[in-house]
């Protein structure tokens, strides 16, 4: 099979990735030249009765779990769909801000689901491309022939809607996925017209290998590179440096723009203090941030070299020019301590915190070879084998993992032992969840239009239908 594109959209119950779920998904497959191929998909995921939904993401989507519940697939059918249809050998997938957001997803799902969480985006001639990263440098370094948005302020946003509509593209409902894919592969096919060189560059650079033959420790050199993490002024672009070696094999990169002074001597106690200073602490006048981050080269950053800033007018619309870009280049190589330090401090970081529970630790390590073979047991055996089946897992995860897959997709497979345990889980899951879902409700229930209280309504029923009973 020839490679092709396959686009795609979640909505959510809320913004974590660990702890929330997926409501509903939309894709679309295309070929090369982003014409479509066969029917669109557009289905709903059940939302378990372990899971209070944030009432504010509702409110966005407005999907109800009542919905979900009664026309949803379960998460054991939904995830076998991705896996058998639709990461299918020779696909590039696609979304929107998805390798930061709906990846993750897609990962804690086929980790509940005793699924290889990583195989679907590399293995067998497929790989991942996000257009969010796209568009910000196309806007940056190519904006000709496209109408860039901005906001009811007058600044420069990329929200795809707003892209959409000041193109006079057909975007009937944002935030429904369908809608948002459709819209998707519109832009993708407008940056592809208008800017088919850079597209085509960028389609390359979600190679890993493609950016490391740029951005490396070895033949050091400044990249423009396009992130969230940089200035909206200046179009989320600047001229970045490869400081020192990161996590995982990755690369921490200095932000050229910053004149790196204030930070050369200071000692890596002090550099972690600025590095995880509270929200409070980098409101002060007096603050300034260390800026660099990890560039992760299987992300497929919006990286190149700096020839592409002689065209359109770069080095004015990204507000840098080559003797600073020199002389801070300069200063940091002659503080070989700074990357240093800096290094220790990234070794030394942690993005989530231990959780006890084995849905959050998907993380925490590599499943074996012994045990890939017991899982390949679990996701194929029916309501009855499950059962009996009581594999001797060798990673200490699994079998709590298999408790909460049997509890959600097969209950009748659940001995009397095992139902206690999963009733005990799940009401610390909900109870934790419950005060804040509580004040988001109350306070919804005053601010929302007559139109929308519907969906409050269902949460509250959802609400009162999975909170357990306390005993007296």
């Amino acid at each position: 099979m020839s490679q092709t594109y396959f686009f795609y959209d979640l909505e959510t119950s809320g913004l974590s990735s660990r702890d929330d779920r997926i409501m509903q998904f939309a894709g679309q497959r295309t070929t090369m030249d982003l014409e479509p191929i066969g029917e669109p998909y557009n289905v709903l995921v059940k939302l378990n009765d372990d899971t209070l939904p944030s009432p504010e993401a509702l409110m966005v989507t407005g999907i109800t779990p009542q919905q979900t519940q009664a026309d949803g697939y379960t998460e054991a059918e939904f995830a076998k769909l991705l896996i058998e249809e639709v990461f299918v050998a020779d696909t590039i997938t696609v979304g929107f801000n998805s390798i930061r957001f709906d990846d993750e997803f897609i990962r804690h799902l086929l980790w509940r689901n005793f699924y290889d969480p990583y195989e679907w985006s590399w293995r067998d001639g497929r790989s991942r491309w996000d257009m969010l990263d796209v568009t910000r440098m196309t806007r940056a370094l190519r904006p000709e022939g496209i109408e860039w948005p901005v906001d009811a302020e007058g600044k420069a946003t990329n929200r795809l809607e707003l892209i959409t509509k000041k193109n006079g593209i057909d975007h009937f409902k944002a935030h429904d996925a369908l809608s948002d894919v459709e819209a998707l592969i519109a832009v993708a096919r407008l940056i592809k017209q208008k800017q088919p060189q850079l597209y085509e560059y960028l389609l390359k650079m979600r190679d890993k290998n493609e950016v490391k033959k740029l951005v490396n420790l070895d033949e050091k050199q400044p990249f423009v590179y396009v992130s969230g993490r940089y200035d909206a002024e200046f179009h989320k672009a600047t001229v970045a440096f490869p400081l020192t070696s990161g996590r995982n094999g990755n690369v921490i990169v200095y932000d050229l723009r910053h004149d790196p002074t204030p930070f050369l001597k200071l000692d890596t106690k002090e550099l972690a203090k600025k590095f995880y200073a509270t929200w409070e602490e980098r409101k002060a006048e007096d603050f300034v941030a260390i800026p660099v981050k990890e560039l992760q080269y299987n992300r497929a950053p919006a990286v190149a070299p700096l020839g592409v800033l002689e065209q359109s007018s770069g080095w004015e619309r990204i507000g840098i020019d080559m003797a600073t870009i020199a002389k801070h280049k300069d200063m940091l190589l002659s503080h070989p301590t700074f990357a240093e330090n800096i290094r220790s401090i990234f070794e030394n970081k942690k993005d989530f915190k231990q959780s006890p529970d084995p849905e959050a630790q998907l993380y925490d390590g590599f499943v074996g070879d012994t045990d890939k073979l017991r899982i390949e047991k679990v996701r194929n055996a029916d309501e009855a084998t499950l059962s009996d089946f009581h594999p001797e897992f060798v990673d200490e995860r699994l079998p709590g993992l298999l408790l909460h897959y049997k509890a959600r997709n097969y209950p009748r497979s659940l001995a009397e032992d095992e139902v206690a345990l999963w009733e005990t889980w799940r009401a610390a899951r909900i109870n934790a969840a419950l005060p804040q879902f509580v004040i988001s409700l109350q306070k919804l229930s005053t601010t929302t239009d007559e139109s929308k209280q519907f969906i409050l309504q269902e949460l509250q029923l959802w609400a009162e239908s999975i909170v357990p009973i306390e005993d007296n």
